[in-house]
């Protein structure tokens, strides 16, 4: 064995009582925290030995193998290993574009608050999972949040933005943290059963992915203190997509018994026979007849993405590369129009930001240019009928907050608690977070709650500017988060008293400096189609 490796440093860590001592300073509180990896930061998975770290009091794994899997197909469990895997840092992500490239240049609010990390890409070893826990295999059966990164289906990874860390929650309220990458986009998403053979699998390989990873929590979990009968998943953007997805898919079940949608709510699936007609004609684009089919491991993925772009180009596919309703994977497009009856029994929170897409970085506009824009969009009798209904939901709004209020992740939301509510089986929680920070033009923007789920307002000022009202509903929500976790249901002190959502009681609790339940606020809105910018 290594010898024992020990440091301290000064870190930045929430205290576990965020909402007293912390959040009155403004702001966490600096002590010392040791580093230490030796044999008592090693647990036992069925693979073999993995040996992480302890910061603090949490144990901390990164880069754990969860699966393996050849370019195009199924995962297969990881390689049995002898000696101790040291998984003490990140593993790579799958490859993708440069959307976070992009972002990491851009020099806007955006940019700067999200901060994103840019990190190798290696396709043969993106299959891996991170863990945070208070306890090696010491029988506490600890609940187990499983975070799902956004991204769409097309980019993004477990360790893409700085909030992702999953110590802080962890350290509060003892459960324990996973997060992971996956295959995305053409790797993940291709539908390839139509070349049959050895292809007749090849489809939602991303989902496929997903069940594996939660399968590996179900084996493994209790080496890290975890409950395998006590798994919630979540998600948020795209990986609310993918929580969505595993509601309807029959191989997942059991795996996982909460859930919880973060502005991910809106339905993006090819059927059966779009998925199979994309799929073959990547490969045409690729210069290669159904029979050669192998060849598709001698491209590059630069090469597979660009063929994979003319192709939904070439089919006017609206949709692209993400899950297909395959009839095995995936049985149902999940709430659409229904809510997939094989999750019945999982209790959810669902809900969405206001502002998501539509960042305020305008001039100050009057009420007649509100209007007039409007009346561009949508034509005057539709605008006046527009206006009076967000009077009614948002009294007191100022003429720029009408053009800046989403009006297509909320639709979506509200649609999906109302078919899950009206299976009348499990509860469904339904929230809507309207904090803004006070030093940008991001407003409740898209993901401007992740760090106040995860408790991790230290790790994403950029984006919140760190204030003390931050930190104050930073420890509601994941309080709130950590409690459905736990229970599956979201109560706790400080907040009003949050009952299940209907579509005829609009039960919504409303997250902002402070927070309040409302009742379909804004279901009047609902009846108007607008774009998600003006």
């Amino acid at each position: 064995m290594k010898k024992t490796w020990i440091f301290l440093v000064l870190a930045g860590a929430l205290s576990a009582a965020c909402g007293t001592a912390a959040s009155q300073k403004g702001g966490p509180e600096t002590a010392p925290r040791a580093i230490v990896s030796d044999e008592t930061t090693i647990a036992q998975t069925r693979y073999g030995k993995v040996q992480g770290y302890k910061d603090g009091d949490i144990y901390t794994f990164k880069g754990i193998p969860y699966a393996k899997a050849e370019r195009f197909m199924p995962p297969q469990a990881p390689d049995a290993f002898e000696g101790v895997k040291v998984c003490r840092t990140y593993g790579p992500k799958t490859p993708q574009t440069s959307t976070t490239l992009r972002y990491r240049e851009d020099r806007t609010d955006y940019g700067f608050g999200f901060q994103f990390n840019i990190e190798p890409v290696d396709e043969q070893n993106c299959l891996v999972l991170n863990v945070w826990t208070k306890g090696l295999a010491d029988g506490k059966k600890r609940p187990v949040f499983v975070w799902i990164h956004g991204g769409g289906f097309a980019s993004g990874s477990g360790n893409d933005l700085p909030c992702y860390e999953g110590r802080a929650l962890a350290e509060k309220e003892d459960i324990v943290v996973v997060n992971l990458n996956h295959r995305l986009n053409i790797l993940g998403y291709i539908d390839l059963r139509g070349l049959g053979g050895k292809y007749s699998e090849s489809v939602n390989l991303g989902m496929q992915d997903l069940v594996k990873a939660l399968e590996w929590v179900r084996d493994n979990i209790e080496a890290f203190g975890g409950d395998p009968g006590s798994v919630t998943i979540a998600g948020q953007s795209g990986g609310g997509g993918k929580v969505n997805t595993l509601m309807a898919m029959p191989s997942a079940m059991g795996l996982f018994h909460r859930a919880i949608a973060q502005s991910g709510s809106w339905i993006l699936h090819n059927n059966d026979a779009d998925g199979k007609a994309l799929g073959l004609q990547v490969v045409e684009e690729l210069g290669l007849k159904p029979s050669e089919a192998d060849k598709l491991a001698d491209f590059t993925y630069e090469e597979l993405a660009a063929a994979g772009h003319r192709a939904t180009v070439k089919l006017h596919s609206s949709s692209g590369f993400c899950p297909t309703v395959d009839g095995k994977y995936v049985t149902d497009p999940s709430f659409d129009p229904e809510a997939p009856e094989i999750s019945r029994n999982i209790p959810m929170i669902i809900g969405s930001n206001k502002n998501e897409f539509t960042y305020d970085n305008s001039p100050v506009l009057t009420q007649e240019e509100v209007l007039g824009r409007l009346e561009k969009q949508m034509g005057k009798d539709k605008a006046a009928g527009f206006l009076k209904a967000y009077d009614a939901a948002y009294p007191g709004h100022t003429p720029q907050e009408v053009l800046y209020t989403d009006m297509f992740l909320r639709k979506a939301a509200v649609k999906m608690a109302d078919v899950k509510s009206a299976q009348g089986a499990a509860p469904v929680y339904m929230y809507f977070f309207t904090w803004k920070p006070s030093g940008n033009a991001l407003g409740a923007c898209h993901g401007m709650e992740l760090p106040f789920m995860f408790n991790n307002i230290a790790l994403q000022r950029e984006m919140t500017g760190g204030t003390p009202d931050a930190y104050r509903l930073s420890d509601l929500i994941s309080s709130a988060w950590i409690s459905f976790i736990r229970t599956g249901d979201p109560n706790v002190s400080g907040l009003p008293a949050w009952e299940p959502y209907t579509a005829e009681n609009g039960n919504t609790m409303v997250f902002d400096k402070e927070c309040k339940v409302v009742h379909n606020h804004d279901r009047a809105l609902m009846d108007y189609d607008l774009p998600r910018r003006f």
